[in-house]
């Protein structure tokens, strides 16, 4: 009898610990929370969060930041790669109290932010690009997670964004972001946030790409006009 009774208290707590770390693990997907005019959006992968905020109109760049994160009782632990506000607050790592409330994710404390997840909309280049050479590719020297001076690119459910920076210095160098399309061979963004010119919100740009086993070829002309040719990696790991 007594057996039985620790067995049952065993797998309650076994029930409970696996609940629990159900409950702690975030969808992955793009959150959306709504401040009057200024947007803050959340871009999450199994592993690593990008948080973007810009107002929309007339359209302001305001921060970013993103890294590896875990989730350990009832908190959001953010290791960060990126911060735009580095050279403010020298912050590196954050620790953000956070709940779910059913498909929401709820950040903050006192003032809590409830971010609502988007309509999954799954297209060619969804995942995490670093930068790796111009092309057309001829064996040449890449950069990739091995460097500090990264340019990534995010892309997820119809929404894109690249950011420059540097992981030992925290320089921070820039960054852009909106919607995209990426469909038959033609990629296009529309830009919602630009960091270094807000003017260039509301322009969007076409171009056209090619997925070679873990490269994406990305080519057309720049905002000059200019031909281009980008050959972005396949970020298989965020560590």
């Amino acid at each position: 009898m007594k057996h039985s009774r620790i067995v049952k208290l065993t797998l309650i707590l076994v029930l409970f610990v696996v609940t629990t770390s159900v409950f702690a693990q975030i969808t992955k997907g793009v959150y959306l929370f709504e401040d009057g005019n200024v947007q803050h959006e959340l871009k999450v992968a199994e592993n690593y969060v990008i948080h973007s905020v810009y107002e929309k109109s007339p359209a302001k760049f305001i921060k970013t930041l993103g890294g590896l994160y875990t989730t350990e009782n009832d908190h959001l632990k953010l290791k960060l790669e990126f911060n735009s506000d580095y050279q403010k607050d020298s912050l590196k790592t954050l620790d953000i109290p956070m709940q779910l409330e059913g498909n929401n994710l709820v950040l903050g404390g006192e003032s809590k932010m409830v971010f609502e997840p988007q309509e999954v909309n799954a297209q060619d280049l969804d995942g995490t690009w670093l930068f790796a050479t111009r092309g057309p590719d001829k064996g040449q020297e890449r950069r990739g997670d091995s460097r500090a001076r990264k340019t990534l690119k995010f892309l997820l459910n119809g929404r894109f964004q690249w950011i420059a920076y540097h992981t030992e210095t925290f320089k921070f160098s820039g960054t852009g972001g909106g919607s995209y399309s990426a469909k038959d061979g033609v990629y296009t963004e529309n830009i919602e946030f630009f960091s270094r010119d807000n003017s260039r919100v509301g322009a969007s740009l076409e171009f056209n790409y090619e997925v070679k086993g873990d490269d994406w070829h990305h080519t057309g002309k720049n905002s000059k006009g200019e031909p281009m040719y980008e050959i972005w990696g396949r970020r298989v790991s965020s560590q």
